[in-house]
């Protein structure tokens, strides 16, 4: 495929592709609950009332000045961003993250970690792919797939 198409060769040089989440009121929230339940390392914070430029009129809802107008985050390796939106509710739909742990002590703990206040969706097991594998939604709506790495 990249053969038949050179723009793609250059594009995967210096394309990323990173989750940004909207918390609707809850970001700050979350991330305390990430970096407690999984070691997330908080990078870089804005708030609305913080941006250079003012928002919109009628598109920040009251309240929200002092929320999160975005964040920067990273769990392992992976960096996420997040922000507590101006959007009316939550909607985390059709994916979740997943989560690929060494081991599966650490998978035991992180999963369980995740669980607190969320849902499993399927209990931890051994699986053709995993010695450890599961899916959970957290307290915040968002899907996991936690597993042991390959």
């Amino acid at each position: 495929m990249a053969a038949e198409y050179p723009l793609a060769q250059i594009m995967m040089k210096t394309t990323s592709v990173q989750p940004y989440l909207f918390f609707n009121g809850r970001c700050e929230e979350a991330l305390a609950f990430y970096g407690t339940a999984l070691g997330a390392q908080l990078d870089f914070l804005m708030r609305y009332q913080e941006s250079p430029e003012p928002m919109p009129p009628s598109r920040l809802p009251a309240g929200f000045e002092n929320k999160v107008m975005h964040a920067t985050f990273h769990i392992g390796g992976t960096t996420l961003m997040a922000s507590d939106g101006c959007e009316e509710g939550v909607r985390f739909e059709g994916f979740s993250l997943s989560l690929a742990l060494p081991t599966e002590a650490e998978v035991n703990r992180a999963f369980t970690a995740l669980d607190d206040g969320g849902k499993v969706g399927m209990p931890l097991t051994k699986t053709f792919w995993s010695p450890r594998f599961g899916m959970v939604t957290d307290r915040f709506g968002v899907g996991w797939m936690v597993t042991v790495a390959a």
